[in-house]
């Protein structure tokens, strides 16, 4: 498919310098409820975790699936936090590897695992994990349905799904065009397919007979987010870095300042979903 191998270049070339520029994880941070928090940006990454976590009312999980792993940053976290057996899937071959070596380092190569793989088509087992984490890669997908019908299948009964994802803002009214223009345009950059509101995906999760479906929107609580990616790319040894990753950073660099600018308009939303799986479902 050409956007996943777009999605596969992408990160295969820019997931070495987030990490040596911002590190293990591949996400927003949380600012507060009104972003107004004065917080350590790579310790808002975490806080954004934990009170994903708590929004969600996950207090515990034995077995987890990070869709869209990165690097492994969420996985790992939360194998330590719960003492879980983790697993990660993403397109991108480098960020499997990476992903496993972290894991060794910090001694959880037993209890996480990576692979490659395409989240429309998920190598797991029907009914196999506690939670579903997709932390920032829902965006990517270009079967929203499919994609929220792989994390229903493979959630145990009983089990959560969270899904943290981009969102372009409610309808109606109808997107003007010089919005999706603008959408457009960071589409090309980071490979992403037609944007959708959240309330796509709390049909879908309906659809798909989940139960508790509701969503927030925290574009608030993360708008610090992208001035401090863009102050971090403008400074020497970022500028060095992006411009030894390539043309395909190169690009994505550009966009930064489209995302905030979308973030500041309320064009784009940081958009959180959960739901569960009924425990009565067929095993």
């Amino acid at each position: 498919m050409k956007l996943n191998d777009g999605i596969r270049r992408f990160y295969d070339a820019s997931s070495g310098m987030w990490e040596t520029q911002w590190g293990e994880h591949m996400h927003h941070g949380y600012y507060g409820p009104d972003g107004k928090a004065r917080v350590d940006h790579l310790q808002a990454q975490i806080d954004l975790i934990e009170e994903v976590l708590r929004w969600g009312g996950v207090g515990g999980a034995s077995t987890i699936l990070d869709v869209g792993c990165g690097i492994g940053g969420s996985a790992l976290y939360l194998a330590e936090k719960f003492g879980a057996e983790v697993h990660g899937i993403t397109l991108s071959p480098r960020q499997c590897e990476r992903a496993e070596e972290r894991a060794g380092e910090r001694g959880l190569a037993k209890r996480a695992s990576f692979r490659v793989g395409d989240a429309l088509d998920m190598p797991y087992e029907d009914n196999s994990f506690d939670l579903v984490w997709s932390c920032e890669s829902g965006e990517h997908m270009p079967d929203k349905a499919r994609f929220v019908s792989e994390c229903t299948r493979v959630l145990k009964p009983g089990g959560r799904l969270l899904i943290v994802t981009w969102c372009h803002r409610g309808v109606p009214p109808a997107l003007s065009a010089a919005e999706e223009r603008h959408l457009a345009r960071i589409s090309s950059a980071y490979y992403l397919p037609r944007w959708v509101p959240v309330s796509t995906y709390e049909e879908l999760a309906a659809a798909q007979g989940l139960e508790a479906v509701s969503s927030a929107d925290w574009s608030n609580a993360v708008s610090p987010f992208w001035p401090a990616v863009i102050r971090r790319a403008l400074s020497p040894s970022g500028l060095l870095a992006v411009l030894r990753a390539g043309p395909v950073v190169w690009y994505g660099s550009f966009a930064m300042g489209l995302m905030r600018w979308g973030f500041r308009r309320g064009l784009i939303k940081f958009a959180l979903i959960k739901a569960r799986k009924p425990a009565g479902a067929a095993e």
